[in-house]
């Protein structure tokens, strides 16, 4: 039986950013990230391969909007 090398991993960080995300590979290899950064209020795609489809993008972009809360955690001021 093959090994599917294909898995999204959902990611938090919170050092030079922070925030939530998805990062996507591809036969073990990492082909993008879709980040949701809470400080700057902002969803960012960075792409790892040269050339990727379309359709495997906006698989990608489906995926983070199915595993990532829209919504910007708001950290206010007394936090």
């Amino acid at each position: 039986m093959k090994e599917n090398k294909d898995r999204i991993i959902i990611a938090s960080d919170v050092n030079e950013r922070d925030g939530i995300g998805v990062e996507i590979y591809r036969n073990d290899e990492l082909i993008v990230e879709i980040f949701r950064d809470d400080t700057e209020r902002t969803r960012k795609i960075q792409i790892f391969k040269e050339n990727i489809s379309l359709e495997l993008m906006e698989e990608c972009i489906q995926t983070f909007k199915k595993e990532i809360p829209w919504e910007f955690i708001d950290y206010g001021e007394d936090n």
